[in-house]
């Protein structure tokens, strides 16, 4: 186990605050895909008051990082489940950049075959594709088995790939 963690779950807030510090970042930017900029500010914040509840329960079976991705995911969807939040839309993940047409067309076509899936589906390709985890930490995020990960990831492939050859037909 990391030797930050280990102090803060000694009580030490210096080692607390630099885990905030250290963590924000990831946690704000995944908390705001799932419930929007400002909710994702809330979210956020309130995954950090979570961790220091309940740093005394994380055992080191994952990392520290898929481990906290974990309090926030259970803490976005409740809070979208509270106040009704619908997911933020893939165009405003964009970073920004100038496109030409056909890539702006694309990225289009890609957020309406991405709106088409389940919201299970949804879940692990934005997780997978987006933020760039592995399998095993997306399973330990969502509590579910690694090879339900991978089933899920390879429906949801597949039914992407309908909508974008296929055109939705």
């Amino acid at each position: 186990m990391d030797g930050l963690v280990a102090q803060a779950q000694k009580g030490d807030r210096g080692a607390m605050d630099r885990l905030v510090c250290e963590h924000y970042a990831r946690v704000y930017r995944f908390c705001a895909r799932r419930v929007g900029e400002a909710a994702g500010q809330d979210a956020a914040q309130e995954t950090f008051v979570t961790m220091v509840k309940s740093i005394g329960k994380y055992a080191g079976r994952s990392s520290f990082p898929t481990w906290l991705l974990g309090v926030a995911n259970r803490t976005c969807m409740a809070l979208a489940r509270k106040r009704r939040l619908e997911p933020m839309p893939l165009e405003a993940w964009h970073d920004g950049g100038t496109d030409t047409e056909s890539a702006a067309i694309d990225r289009v076509a890609l957020a309406q075959a991405l709106r088409s899936l389940s919201p299970e589906h949804r879940e692990v390709v934005v997780m997978h594709e987006v933020e760039g985890l592995r399998y095993a930490e997306i399973a330990e995020i969502l509590d579910v088995p690694e090879g339900t990960v991978k089933s899920r990831l390879h429906h949801a492939f597949l039914n992407m790939r309908k909508q974008l050859v296929g055109g939705g037909q």
